[in-house]
């Protein structure tokens, strides 16, 4: 079975602006986690298709002391139950909490988990029995096109045609198969790829 690779941040909730670090970042509290509106449609559109579905994201805000375990769990429970409130399936999250300049020395380090590198991918692959090829890999960001791409994926980035991270891929040689506005847009892209046009509102 083939499957679809989601990013968290800036997919799933949305991006936040934190005033003292001076970062657009992800959500530093449980409170600063907010998803993103059509996000329950576009699973919901998702579920109906005979892929399995991961979220794959790098999550170096322990290794940054921006928060603690405790906050990093609670934050991924609210999402998990938001999801099951809804009947919303995920077949696994994968995170990669190390960055290799952390200032907390239990998460600095260098990975092979830690995106752009695929080892989640390859990890959820093995775990889930995932044929890599003919998979999708939606994402906001540069790390997230340029993981799809290490990995043979189909990529997908949420945004729009002027925005800057184009410019950047650009430069870096890297070019997203299809650029949609959000996780719902990208749904409906999958749906028509996958021959299923089952209408979900």
């Amino acid at each position: 079975m083939r499957g679809i690779f989601l990013d968290r941040d800036g997919v799933i909730n949305e991006l936040v602006y934190h005033k003292e670090q001076g970062v657009i970042d992800s959500p530093f509290t449980l409170k600063q986690f907010k998803f993103i509106p059509n996000v329950f449609r576009g699973l919901r559109r998702l579920n109906k298709l005979p892929l399995k579905i991961v979220i794959i994201s790098n999550q170096p805000g322990m290794a940054k002391n921006h928060f603690d375990e405790d906050i990093f769990e609670k934050i991924d429970a609210k999402m998990k139950n938001e999801f099951k409130k809804r009947d919303l399936h995920i077949d696994k999250v994968y995170y990669c909490i190390h960055h290799p300049e952390g200032v907390n020395k239990k998460y600095k380090k260098v990975c092979n988990c830690r995106k752009p590198k695929i080892g989640l991918i390859k990890k959820a692959s093995k775990e889930l029995n995932i044929n890599l090829k003919g998979s999708y890999f939606i994402g906001d960001g540069i790390v997230d096109v340029e993981t799809g791409n290490n990995a043979g994926l189909i990529t997908f980035l949420l945004g729009n045609y002027k925005c800057e991270v184009c410019k950047k891929l650009e430069e870096k040689g890297l070019k997203p198969d299809y650029i949609v506005k959000d996780l719902f847009e990208a749904s409906k892209v999958i749906q028509t790829l996958e021959g299923n046009y089952v209408v979900i509102y």
